[in-house]
């Protein structure tokens, strides 16, 4: 059978005795992030993203596996097994190849060859197909002509059309020509659309007459193809090098070249390929470009979800969130530097309504009563208006006053959820949107948890792809992101407490149960009283969970209960205390040791986790957030009517997708720098140049104002 070790250390270059380690650990029950954060002595520091597609791929072979030992039991069953077939079956590397194998003996609906070999024409069919033949096949056939009721051979025509059926589901079964024909059909074939109605507009357009070589069709593409195709607005073919591959089928079975069978076997070839062979392969074809594209982009929405999750928090600011609207109003949320909301409202400053100057007013005594320094306004219907009330608010206020226009897709989503209705039982959709959209500016991984990743917008096609296999990658995103930032356990709510490694998320309802019946977490270890959290839980989640002002001040660090003895052992040996921790009085530390591996083999521990905690103590509950880009915080308005060719702007990256990224400039739409104006050098792709979050310095390269788009470019002349 496969040498799963062998393959993925040669997949993943890394050593076979990482690959043995990190096995063990994942078959023990450890998580992804326990294991890149705590277990890096055995993994030799094998990052989560390594650890991610290393569990992907170890799962994808194990189902290879599963899958031979069953295919050679089915044939076996039916006593069809040759030790040839076997090596075959045992040697396959893919699930496609298995497929192919174990294609002549699946079980079938009744096919024309079924039938031929019932009118007892098999016997016709392999002296034909061995080229046997010493006269004309018409005599041959008289041989086997019958009139069994229901299986008549009723004539030459109708015994040799039999025989060709046998033999070109002979063919078609045939691994070894199957798979040449799918390499050359990937190769040299071309993927060809085209308009249903060429003079329907649409967003399909540069399909309407679009054909690109298979194996060189960029992943965007066929996605829009595909959703093309499913609303019935494009028709989609491969073209594939058909002369060659039948020339190649003729080379692979007409060796004798006998002139009573050539004809007979042409056709046959002819037959096998067109009927049973082709649809197949295209169907193979076609799904495997669509997995590639599917895969591409989820890992592109995955780095961009991780951008997002990643933007630091606007830290210490009481925020007015703001959910614009028309008819029904804006609705308000004051938050104050926690994430409590101290009060909602709502105003009426746009259309029909128009009272601007009662809006202000409000704004104005909300802004007094609780010193609002920041707004977070929502990029939704309205939101332009809105920005307009804003810009004029500020100029009449005496207080710094600042707004940044939030993405709020999804909020909507959560303030009409489950979750919602609990968090906010007494708030309406909207009031629990405007304090959404207050606190994913406070704190956007907090508050991003609570929507599912697929309805954040910062994908590409993200509704036509694989749901299972979309939110499996989300997820794993999200659990990264949350167990790398850690999480305050007195503090956290049940959706972000569901993200942290070993936690279920009814675990997750049990801590925040434990919290209200018994007040704050005074240590990690009390976490052991929580219902149906054992000691493995504990072990994956501990280190990801801060207690700050508790009994124990390594709990307000990463630093794992497991090495507690070691690290107060350490702090002696240099002449610290616990209450240095707290007093973050530790800067310095690593420039006392002059050797860490002798250090760490009097601590008993491995010199990467004493590194990780000299770290650690130097900053104590750090936030990787820190090092990222503040957002752009606004105090005017501009319209796209203000811009102009060559302009000089700053903006914030919103999404980067396949052919480039788009870049919010303040003016209501993003506008588009295609990959090719990314950057001065060759990219493959423009997250080689940007991320979601980014804050970029473009140039206006073009507006249209009609259909609302923006040319920018990242590459000055």
């Amino acid at each position: 059978m496969t040498d799963i070790v062998k393959i993925l250390a040669g997949e993943l270059c890394i050593k076979t005795a990482q690959v043995e380690a990190t096995i063990k650990l994942i078959d023990e029950g450890n998580t992804i992030p326990f294991i890149s954060r705590y277990r890096k002595e055995v993994t030799g520091s094998l990052n989560d993203e390594i650890l991610r597609q290393f569990d992907e791929r170890l799962k994808y072979l194990r189902n290879l596996e599963e899958k031979k030992t069953q295919v050679l039991s089915a044939i076996e069953e039916q006593g069809k097994l040759t030790d040839e077939l076997k090596k075959e079956i045992e040697a396959a590397i893919t699930l496609v190849a298995v497929d192919d194998l174990y294609r002549p003996f699946r079980p079938k609906r009744r096919t024309r060859a079924m039938i031929a070999v019932e009118k007892g024409l098999e016997g016709f069919a392999n002296d034909i197909f061995e080229e046997k033949l010493k006269h004309d096949a018409t005599e041959e056939a008289k041989k086997y002509l019958s009139d069994k009721e229901g299986l008549e051979v009723e004539s030459e025509a109708d015994a040799i059309a039999g025989a060709m059926d046998i033999i070109a589901e002979k063919i078609s079964d045939d691994a070894v020509f199957r798979n040449k024909i799918r390499e050359m059909s990937f190769k040299q074939g071309i993927l060809m659309s085209a308009a249903k109605d060429e003079t329907l507009e649409s967003v399909y357009e540069n399909y309407y007459n679009f054909a690109e070589s298979v194996s060189k069709v960029a992943g965007y593409k066929i996605l829009a193809i595909n959703r093309g195709e499913d609303e019935r607005i494009l028709t989609v073919k491969l073209d594939p090098p058909v002369d060659d591959i039948i020339k190649y089928l003729e080379r692979g079975i007409i060796k004798k070249h006998n002139k009573f069978t050539e004809q007979i076997l042409k056709d046959t070839v002819d037959d096998a390929y067109k009927r049973l062979i082709a649809p197949s392969i295209e169907r193979d074809i076609r799904s495997s470009l669509t997995e590639a594209a599917e895969d591409e982009a989820i890992k592109v929405f995955g780095k961009n979800l991780t951008q997002l999750l990643m933007q630091p928090p606007v830290a210490g600011r009481v925020v007015l969130g703001w959910d614009p609207a028309f008819r029904t109003g804006c609705k308000l949320a004051v938050v104050d530097e926690t994430g409590k909301v101290l009060d909602t409202t709502v105003i009426y400053p746009t259309a029909p309504q128009n009272k601007v100057e009662a809006a202000k007013k409000v704004l104005k005594e909300l802004i007094k009563k609780y010193n609002i320094s920041l707004i977070s306004l929502g990029n939704g219907t309205a939101s332009r208006e809105s920005e307009a009330v804003i810009v004029e608010l500020i100029k009449e206020v005496d207080t710094k006053l600042e707004y940044i226009i939030v993405n709020e897709a999804g909020a909507s989503v959560y303030s009409a959820s489950k979750l919602a209705t609990e968090e906010f039982p007494n708030f309406d959709v909207g009031q629990r949107s405007a304090a959404s959209i207050a606190r994913r500016l406070e704190d956007p991984l907090a508050e991003l948890v609570k929507i599912d990743p697929k309805s954040i917008g910062v994908g590409q096609y993200q509704h036509d792809m694989n749901q299972k296999k979309l939110s499996e990658a989300l997820g794993a995103v999200v659990e990264d992101c949350v167990n790398k930032v850690g999480v305050d356990l007195n503090t956290a709510s049940a959706p972000l407490l569901e993200y942290i490694s070993g936690i279920s998320k009814v675990v997750a309802k049990n801590i925040v149960v434990y919290r209200e019946e018994n007040g704050s977490f005074k240590t990690r270890k009390e976490l052991l009283k929580v219902s149906k959290l054992g000691p493995k839980a504990f072990e994956q989640c501990a280190g990801f969970l801060r207690i700050n002002d508790g009994k124990e001040p390594l709990d307000m660090t990463s630093v794992h209960p497991e090495s507690y003895a070691a690290t107060k052992k350490l702090l002696e040996s240099l002449g610290y205390s616990d209450s240095d921790i707290t007093l973050s009085g530790l800067s310095g530390i690593s420039k006392k040791i002059k050797d860490f591996k002798k250090i760490s083999d009097e601590l008993e521990i491995g010199e990467i986790t004493l590194r990780d905690i000299v770290k650690e103590l130097e900053k104590p509950g750090r936030d990787p957030r820190d090092e990222m880009q503040k957002p752009i915080l606004r105090t005017d308005v501009m319209e796209m009517e203000d811009l102009k060719e060559g302009m000089i702007l700053k903006g914030t990256v919103r999404n980067v997708i396949d052919f480039g990224a788009f870049v919010d400039i303040g003016v209501h739409q993003d506008g588009l720098v295609h990959i090719s104006r990314l950057s001065k050098k060759f990219i493959k792709h423009p997250l080689e140049a940007v991320s979601v979050g980014d804050i970029v310095e473009v140039r206006v390269d073009s507006v249209d104002l009609k259909k609302k788009r923006i040319a920018l470019s990242m590459v000055f002349d």
